[in-house]
C-alpha cells in the first residue's frame, strides 16, 4: 500500500475533537443521483435531451424545452445488499428496505410569440440527489494486524514521554492522566479503561502492550447499516431561443442526513483462557445538514434530430454538524477472576457525560458534463416522435473537496489538513451514461446503462459504480406512468481501522447488489 494510505493513520492519531475523514467527502460525492423513472430508465442520460423535470439536476437548460405546466410525482423503493471480502473469507450482508424519493415538483412553461425567445420555463423540485441506504458485513481471520496496534502505539508515545520527565511516577498515574489528558484519542481511553491497552511490569522493565495484539492472530467482523440521504430543492430557469438554442441555471438547496451504526468486533480464534476473549466497538454517528449549489446549462440544435448539451455544476457550499457516540466492550476472561472479564465504556464519560456536536463547512466537488441526443422523427408535436438515444460524459474533481472550520476554535489546521489528506488520496474520474427510448404509440419501452468511475488515485484501491436499467412508460391525454427497475453494483473498498505507517493496511472489498424501482405519475396542466 503506497504513502497515500499511511498519511490518514498519522493525520488522526491522537484527534478527539474532531471526527471528519477523506472518506467523508467521498460519501458526499461520489453517488448515484436519483430521477423521474424515465430518467432512470435510461441511464439518467437527459443532459442534451430536454423536456424532463430531472434536467434541474442534471442540465437545467432542457426546462427550455417546456411549453406547458406539468406536475411530477416519483415515489420509489430502494432494496440493498452487498457481499464483503476479508483476509480470504466471502459473506454477504442481510437485506435492507429503504424509501426512495425521486425528482418530484412542478414545471411552468409558456409560450411568447412576440419574441425571438419563444418560451420560458421555471421549475421547481426535489429529488435525492444521494441515497445512503445500505448494509455492509464482512469478517475474517487475521494474523497480520490488530486494530488495538495504533491504540497501543499512541500509548505508549505517551508513556515513554511521562517517564522521561518523572521517571520515578507509577504506572497506574500515568494510566489516568492519559485517560484525562486531551491529545489521546477517545478508543486509546476506552482501551486502557477496559484493559485492552495495558502496561506488563517485570524485574526488567515495563512495557505497554495490547492483549489482542499479543495473540499474533485473531478474528475479525464489521457490520454496519446506513440510511439517510442528500435531498436538493431546487429553482430552476430556462429559455428557448427559436428552438435552437436554450439556456438554463438553477439553484439548489440539499439537505443532508446521515446516519450509521457500525460494529467492529476482534475475537480470539482459540477457546483457552489468555486474558483476552474479544473487544466490540459500537459506533453511533449522526451527520445533518444543509448547502449551497447552482447549475448552468446550455442546449443547441445544429440539426432538428440532434441536441447538443453543456453544463457545469458548482461545488456543494455545506455547513454541517455531527455527532458521534462509542462504546467499547471487552472480555478479558479470567483476568480478575473467573466471571469477572467483561468490562465496558462509552465515549461520553471523557466528554463530561456527553456526546458533543461537531460543526463544520465542506465544499464538494465541481462537475463538467458534454451530452448528445439523436431524436428518432424530430417534430415539434413530440407524440409524434419516435424515440431517442441519448448519452452524457461528466468529469467530477472528487480530490479538489475541501473541509474548513465553521467556528473559531483553533482546529484551522487540522481541517486543511483532512484536505490536503482528500487531495492525496482522490483524483478526477469520468462518468458515463447512456440509455434510449422506442415508442410505440401510448406506450414507451428504454434500456439505460451509467458507469462512474474510480475516484482513488492509488491503483491497489478498485471501485466503480454501474447501473442497469429498463423501463416501461405511458401517456395518453396530458397523463402519463412510468415505471422502472434500476440494478446497481458497486465495488469499494473499506478500511475497518488504519495502522502506523510504514506498516500496510488491510482492507475489504465491498460488492454492494441494490435494485431500486420507482414509478412517475404525472398529469400536463
Amino acid at each position: 500500500m503506497n504513502r497515500k494510505i499511511y498519511l490518514i493513520a498519522a493525520l488522526f492519531a491522537g484527534q478527539q475533537a474532531v471526527a471528519q475523514t477523506p472518506e467523508d467527502a467521498l460519501r458526499m460525492s461520489w453517488n448515484v443521483p436519483s430521477g423521474s423513472a424515465r430518467s432512470m430508465a435510461i441511464g439518467g442520460a437527459v443532459g442534451a435531451l430536454g423536456g424532463e423535470i430531472t434536467n434541474l439536476w442534471v442540465n437545467p437548460a432542457g426546462l427550455g424545452f417546456y411549453k406547458t405546466s406539468e406536475l411530477v410525482l416519483s415515489p420509489g423503493l430502494t432494496l440493498a445488499s452487498a457481499k464483503g471480502s476479508f483476509r480470504g473469507t466471502d459473506v454477504k450482508s442481510d437485506n435492507l428496505t429503504r424509501f426512495n424519493l425521486g425528482a418530484s415538483g412542478l414545471v411552468f412553461g409558456y409560450s411568447d410569440p412576440y419574441s425571438r425567445w419563444s418560451s420560458k420555463a421555471f421549475s421547481i423540485g426535489v429529488n435525492r440527489v444521494a441515497n445512503f441506504a445500505g448494509s455492509t458485513y464482512y469478517k475474517g481471520t487475521n494474523d497480520y494486524s490488530s486494530f488495538t496496534e495504533p491504540l497501543a502505539n499512541e500509548f505508549y508515545n505517551f508513556y515513554v514521554n511521562a517517564k522521561n520527565q518523572n521517571p520515578g511516577r507509577y504506572n497506574k498515574d500515568i494510566i489516568n492522566d492519559a485517560l484525562n489528558d486531551n491529545s489521546i484519542s477517545l478508543q486509546t481511553k476506552m482501551a486502557l479503561y477496559t484493559y485492552l491497552v495495558d502496561i506488563d511490569s517485570t524485574a526488567s522493565g515495563s512495557t505497554v502492550f495490547s492483549r489482542a495484539e499479543d495473540l499474533g492472530v485473531v478474528n475479525q467482523e464489521k457490520q454496519v447499516t446506513t440510511k439517510g440521504g442528500i435531498t436538493e430543492i431546487a429553482l430552476g430557469f430556462a429559455s428557448n431561443m427559436d428552438d435552437k438554442l436554450f439556456l438554463g441555471m438553477s439553484v439548489g438547496i440539499p439537505i443532508v442526513n446521515y446516519v450509521r451504526n457500525s460494529t467492529f468486533t476482534e475475537s480470539d480464534p482459540l477457546t483457552d483462557l489468555n486474558d483476552f476473549n474479544y473487544s466490540r466497538v459500537e459506533e453511533e454517528y449522526t451527520s445533518k445538514g444543509v448547502g449551497f449549489n447552482a447549475k448552468l446549462g446550455l442546449i443547441f440544435k445544429p440539426i432538428n434530430r440532434l441536441r447538443l448539451g453543456v453544463a457545469v455544476h458548482t461545488p456543494s457550499l455545506y455547513a454541517l454538524k455531527e455527532q458521534t457516540s462509542l462504546k467499547m466492550v471487552t472480555d478479558v476472561e479470567n483476568l480478575f477472576g473467573a466471571g469477572k472479564g467483561v468490562d465496558s465504556v462509552r465515549s461520553a464519560v471523557f466528554q463530561n457525560g456527553s456526546d458533543p456536536t461537531y460543526k463544520y463547512d465542506m465544499v464538494s466537488p465541481w462537475k463538467f458534463m458534454l451530452s448528445g441526443s439523436y431524436v428518432l422523427h424530430e417534430v415539434e408535436d413530440v407524440s409524434a416522435q419516435r424515440g431517442f438515444i441519448s448519452a452524457d460524459i461528466e468529469y467530477v474533481t472528487y480530490g479538489s473537496s475541501k473541509f474548513k472550520e465553521a467556528e473559531d476554535n483553533g482546529e484551522a489546521e487540522y481541517y486543511k489538513q483532512v484536505s490536503d489528506a482528500v487531495k492525496e488520496l482522490y483524483k478526477g474520474a469520468i462518468n458515463f451514461r447512456v440509455g434510449g427510448e422506442l415508442k410505440f404509440n401510448t406506450i414507451m419501452t428504454r434500456l439505460g446503462f451509467a458507469y462512474y468511475g474510480n475516484p482513488y488515485k492509488d491503483s491497489e484501491l478498485k471501485a466503480n459504480k454501474m447501473n442497469v436499467s429498463g423501463g416501461l412508460g405511458y401517456r395518453d391525454r396530458g397523463m402519463w406512468i412510468d415505471l422502472t427497475y434500476v440494478r446497481a453494483l458497486s465495488k469499494d473498498s473499506d478500511f475497518p481501522y488504519r495502522v502506523d505507517a510504514p506498516r500496510a493496511n488491510t482492507y475489504a472489498t465491498i460488492k454492494d447488489q441494490t435494485s431500486n424501482i420507482m414509478l412517475t405519475v404525472g398529469f400536463k396542466l
